[in-house]
């Protein structure tokens, strides 16, 4: 059976719109480059739950900045979780892979959409 595209899977899930999931595919890259450059490493590691929402957080607000929230939210992403239940999907039709300790929990309520991408959303001048 052939592997189905990004986009067929969110259209067959019907949950969230295809840019989301696409767009946790490309957070994935986003926080293993980011962690990579954190750590200072070139080692490959598993990247946790929490540390793959808190770079999608980082990612959205790079593209979108205070938008984040409303563009997330068109998208059908209104809370962590989500990003679980994408990743969790994806795990299923094998665009991503998980480790025997992880959980779709360790998604659950890492941070709070309304804080994160528009109460503290602080503008980066540099």
């Amino acid at each position: 059976m052939a592997k189905l595209s990004i986009e067929q899977v969110a259209r067959d899930d019907g949950r969230y719109d295809p840019r989301a999931v696409k767009f946790v595919f490309e957070g994935l890259g986003h926080t293993i480059e980011k962690l990579r450059l954190d750590e200072e490493s070139d080692q490959p590691r598993h990247v946790s739950g929490q540390e793959l929402a808190w770079g999608l957080a980082d990612l959205a607000r790079k593209r979108w900045g205070r938008l984040a929230a409303m563009v997330l939210n068109h998208w059908g992403v209104r809370r962590t979780r989500d990003w679980g239940d994408i990743v969790y999907l994806m795990i299923e039709h094998e665009w991503m892979s998980s480790q025997e300790n992880d959980r779709i929990e360790d998604f659950d309520e890492v941070y709070d959409f309304l804080s994160v991408f528009e109460k503290n959303y602080v503008i980066d001048i540099k």
